[in-house]
């Protein structure tokens, strides 16, 4: 069984790669260019490992919450690929991806994302017997607004890039709380592909159709499609 899997919610391309036995890992910070490169990107890393892009079994994709433009690129690459191939989707929320960055710290995980606008995206896992579960829903909180959901006694860590913002408010507000550094705060590839094996195991996969980011901003702050009108041409 070989998978590729692919978060670009963040300004890192994140590349998972599994082939039975090995997974194979890449970030990229391709930042602006990630529209032209991403498609280069994952052929060079295929070429690397002799494969073509017909020999993937299965594709993984990052849902977001995240980057607007980041996401649908990721997305868009995926369904490409996924349905001129027709291969199946593990799709799989950004959030689940960077919790698993946490390792063994903690009885309780909070990512934490900059969703800009002074919110955060983010969530709270709980961790038992090895076996990280999500126990709040997916959200777009203030930072005012997540200290009051952190309520926990046990320690909790924290991690993601808006400790680049709140670090100091949260470990002033909230005690046996941790907070992980740089090196914690993107999504990685190993995380993605342990994701996705859970869920082909369990046939929870879809179609490239059935795909869908996860958006946590109201409607009305999201970008919506233009309605073009009919033009009939006397030519």
């Amino acid at each position: 069984m070989k998978i590729l899997g692919i978060d670009t919610t963040t300004r890192f391309l994140c590349l998972g790669i599994y082939n039975d036995t090995k997974i194979y890992e890449y970030n990229l910070d391709l930042g602006r260019r990630l529209s032209s490169l991403i498609t280069v990107t994952i052929k060079r890393v295929l070429d690397a490992l002799g494969w073509q892009i017909n020999d993937i079994d299965y594709f993984a994709c990052g849902l977001g919450p995240g980057s607007f433009t980041g996401l649908r690129v990721g997305i868009a690459t995926v369904k490409g690929f996924a349905f001129s191939l027709n291969k199946p989707v593990a799709g799989i929320s950004t959030l689940d991806i960077l919790a698993r960055n946490a390792g063994i710290a903690g009885a309780y995980v909070i990512p934490v994302v900059d969703a800009k606008r002074n919110l955060i995206y983010c969530s709270i896992y709980r961790k038992r017997n090895g076996k990280l579960t999500r126990i709040k829903p997916y959200m777009l909180l203030t930072i005012d607004e997540l200290l009051r959901q952190i309520k926990i006694k046990d320690n909790t860590v924290i991690l993601g890039d808006a400790l680049s913002l709140y670090k100091q408010k949260i470990l002033m507000n909230r005690k046996n709380v941790t907070v992980l550094d740089k090196d914690y705060w993107y999504p990685n590839g190993r995380n993605i592909i342990d994701l996705a094996i859970e869920r082909i195991n369990r046939k929870k996969v879809n179609s490239a159709y059935e795909i869908k980011p996860v958006y946590l901003y109201p409607k009305e702050c999201q970008i919506k499609p233009v309605t073009s009108k009919r033009v009939t041409s006397n030519l």
